[in-house]
């Protein structure tokens, strides 16, 4: 009786642990045969102070939401950003200048990121004035001077357009007796935006791309001596290996062109204000409504 009993028990046993292997075995092959869900968030790494590199995140930011993936907007200085992106802590970045600005950032981590290719060749620094200035070149500019007060309106002293001002654009061309008036950009800008309200001559520093080539009319001064530099294009960067988990978006942004015309009607909308706005989405998305069809190309 003992025997029969112990036979019964090592039977079930023996079926009990059938069962658990079998389920065991079918859990593992479900595993095996069940691909990973492709992960569908992106990090873009933004240049502080860099208006053009913002504006542009902020539109694929919308365009990546729209088409179901999760985008979180990171803001850095431009070399913690390209150091976030060889690192992998952030997917891409829109604003790399070449073949001057940022070359060492790019040969410096030129194995841990990929550039994508330029978005827009018209980034440059500038000497503008009025539209209806009456000189072209700043090969005019010293004979000329007292049509435009003997005054040329700067932006910061630190900036490196200013370096450039007072280093290569002032010596070269002459322009020692004009004052040049630095403080701050937005002083700028309301220099810019005074003198041409009133009619009166005016010439400032400036920079491609910025939102005051749409906001106002105006003209750069040609510079023979490239002493502010030749124009540089902006490039796409992305980590490694970006491409082969968002192959999509990655042949998206390989196609990514943006004249400095559209560049610059963005720009306006969302910085020629005197508010105080830290969450551009609403701008971005009404910009974006109004230009449907360019918008549309981002992604066909």
């Amino acid at each position: 009786m003992k025997k029969r009993h112990l036979l019964k028990g090592l039977a079930v046993a023996a079926a009990a642990t059938l069962a658990l292997a079998s389920c065991a075995s079918d859990t593992g092959s479900n595993d095996e045969s069940a691909a990973p869900e492709a992960s569908k968030d992106i990090t873009i790494g933004v240049f502080n102070g860099w208006p053009e590199g913002e504006a542009v995140s902020y539109i694929w930011k919308l365009v990546l939401e729209d088409n179901g993936y999760n985008v979180d907007l990171q803001y850095a200085d431009a070399g913690p950003v390209f150091t976030g992106v060889a690192a992998g802590d952030y997917d891409l970045a829109l604003d790399g200048w070449l073949p001057f600005t940022h070359k060492d950032y790019f040969e410096q981590f030129g194995d841990d990121i990929v550039d994508l290719g330029s978005w827009n060749d018209d980034a440059k620094l500038t000497f503008t004035v009025n539209a209806d200035a009456p000189i072209d070149s700043l090969t005019e500019l010293a004979e000329n001077s007292e049509l435009f007060g003997d005054r040329i309106i700067g932006i910061e002293p630190g900036a490196g357009l200013t370096k450039a001002t007072q280093e290569n654009v002032i010596p070269t061309y002459g322009l020692e007796d004009m004052d040049f008036v630095t403080s701050s950009t937005p002083a700028m800008l309301a220099e810019l935006s005074s003198k041409i309200s009133a009619g009166e001559n005016v010439v400032v520093t400036l920079w491609r791309p910025h939102w005051a080539y749409d906001a106002f009319d105006i003209k750069d001064l040609e510079d023979p001596e490239l002493t502010l530099g030749e124009a540089e294009s902006i490039h796409t960067f992305t980590r490694t290996g970006f491409d082969t988990e968002f192959p999509e978006v990655t042949e998206w942004l390989k196609s990514f062109r943006m004249d400095s015309e559209t560049l610059f009607s963005l720009e306006n909308v969302m910085y020629n204000t005197d508010e105080d706005i830290s969450d551009y989405t609403e701008i971005v998305r009404a910009w974006m409504d109004e230009n449907t069809d360019w918008v549309a190309g981002l992604t066909s």
